[in-house]
């Protein structure tokens, strides 16, 4: 297994995927059962090994490897059972976990495949990428959820790079996933750092720089799974699975978030009316004292939390769609509120046609936590716009990382003075107007706060589209373009019909 790429043992054991999504087992359920025999195979190598003592995790798959047929079955629904009841990472991992492959014969085979490897030979770099290469073609192969949890590689390594988390920091995801910005802040803390870590640095790392949460049980599986492959966690697990929303943040702050929190619609509960005993919706708002405002948005409700979660001087990088930007009521309060007591320094807009849920329109806002203040921390918020003009695709035009270099370089704090001379630069081009890219503009605090209900949905650029009919792109981009549009179209009345259900409901008293 160390004589071959890490591509081709992903597709070695991916290819077995196809075999039983012909038996009804979903790609999503087949990286899940992968996740509980990988971890069996490999805690029986450890023991082996004498990295390990003996443990209930290799006693079951002892027994696993010795059966067939329907004994197998059985065993294999008994361990899922019994390991689920354990605390720590094997309560984590195992918890509520079923058994998707009814086929003995198919259970027996994927379970010789992988016995038949040698897994905790690998190192933790090479075992980390197999495990994110399955990851990522479950999201490909199942697009319709994946959004909900997969936020694209480019998009993580270049926040990562500019937030530059350093040792003895701790840097939480309280909507994780399957781990992706915890496990590339792991790396660069690793590889980026020009010196060796202390032996103090090195255990801290290990045990206590990250926490993850995320309100689903199987996410959370996987991405306790994830990590313990980055050596990250050993018997206490440092992901939870709970609502991260229901509950005040308290005095365990941490010095970085980085996070794509879900985007959902709007929360709502239904119940039946005891007076009508009609099917009625009602809104799901937190309440929550630590809260600047009331709101059934999911997305807002994050910001606020994420925001209490920092330390003094601690730094969020957050991806976020367009309507936390621009909606009103709650959204305008918890801007001025954002602006006001956090340096709201950045704003990045995100071209469309990069996540696998289509439609989606996000950015990324980058903030910092202050001491209480009268005046606003906020002096200027920078914006750069990589979505005019930029065409990509999920297969003809696949973002990659280099795409963000410019992004990146720009960012800088340190670097204030290059950022001015740019945007200064392409100011002068054209008649005053922007540059050939003119991506990267400062916008002042007040010049914010007038605009309409404190709007951050901020652009400048022409759509050449609009202009340029000579030079239209592929009639792919073009297709994949409309279907988006349309997809976020339908999203948009979707939510204004939610709105007038709701406006109906406010004269309900539901007992």
């Amino acid at each position: 297994m160390n004589n071959i790429s890490t591509t081709e043992i992903v597709n070695r054991v991916w290819n077995y995927a196809h075999v039983l999504r012909d038996e009804g087992v979903g790609y999503g359920d087949y990286v899940e059962q992968l996740t509980y025999l990988i971890f069996l195979k490999m805690t029986a190598e450890r023991v082996a090994g004498g990295q390990e003592s003996e443990s209930l995790a290799t006693e079951q798959w002892t027994k696993l490897v010795k059966l067939d047929g329907s004994d197998l079955e059985k065993e294999y629904r008994h361990t899922l059972e019994i390991l689920g009841e354990q605390k720590g990472t094997l309560g984590t991992i195992y918890r509520k976990a079923q058994n998707k492959i009814q086929d003995p014969a198919k259970l027996e085979r994927l379970i010789d495949m992988i016995n038949k490897e040698s897994w905790s030979t690998l190192s933790i770099d090479v075992k980390g990428a197999i495990y994110e290469g399955l990851l990522q073609k479950g999201a490909e192969s199942e697009k319709k959820g994946a959004g909900q949890y997969f936020t694209p590689r480019p998009i993580i390594e270049a926040i990562v790079d500019v937030m530059q988390p350093q040792p003895m920091q701790v840097i939480a995801d309280p909507a994780c996933g399957t781990g992706g910005f915890l496990t590339v802040a792991h790396d660069y803390i690793t590889n980026n750092i020009d010196r060796p870590l202390s032996k103090k640095e090195a255990r801290f790392l290990k045990h206590e720089a990250f926490r993850g949460n995320d309100i689903s049980d199987s996410v959370a599986r996987l991405c306790a799974m994830n990590l313990y492959l980055h050596g990250i966690g050993t018997d206490e697990c440092p992901i939870s699975t709970s609502d991260a929303l229901a509950k005040e943040v308290g005095a365990n702050k941490v010095d970085m978030v980085l996070a794509n929190p879900p985007f959902g619609k709007k929360s709502s509960v239904t119940i039946i009316s005891e007076k009508t005993g009609k099917i009625e919706k009602e809104k799901l708002t937190y309440e929550r004292e630590d809260f600047w405002a009331d709101s059934s948005n999911k997305q807002l409700n994050f910001v606020q939390h994420i925001g209490n979660m920092l330390k003094v001087d601690g730094k969020a990088a957050v991806v976020l769609p367009d309507n936390v930007l621009f909606e009103g009521g709650a959204g305008e309060t918890i801007r001025k509120e954002l602006l006001t007591r956090f340096n709201l320094h950045t704003i990045l807009r995100l071209p469309t046609g990069i996540f696998y849920a289509q439609g989606v329109k996000a950015n990324v806002l980058f903030f910092d936590a202050k001491p209480a203040s009268k005046k606003a921390w906020t002096e200027s918020v920078w914006v750069y716009d990589f979505r005019t003009n930029v065409h990509m695709t999920l297969k003809t035009k696949k973002l990659t990382r280099t795409d963000f270099d410019e992004f990146v370089d720009l960012f800088s704090a340190s670097d204030i003075k290059k950022r001015i001379s740019n945007w200064q630069e392409e100011e002068r081009e054209e008649d005053g107007g922007p540059g050939p890219d003119g991506r990267w503009r400062q916008f002042s605090y007040d010049e914010i706060i007038a605009r309409d209900k404190t709007n951050l949905d901020i652009s400048w650029l022409k759509d050449d589209s609009l202009e340029d009919t000579e030079n239209l792109q592929p009639p792919a981009v073009i297709a994949s373009e409309i279907v988006e549009l349309l997809t976020a179209a339908l999203e948009e009345f979707k939510s204004v019909e939610e709105a007038l259900a709701d406006d109906d409901e406010e004269f309900i008293v539901v007992e």
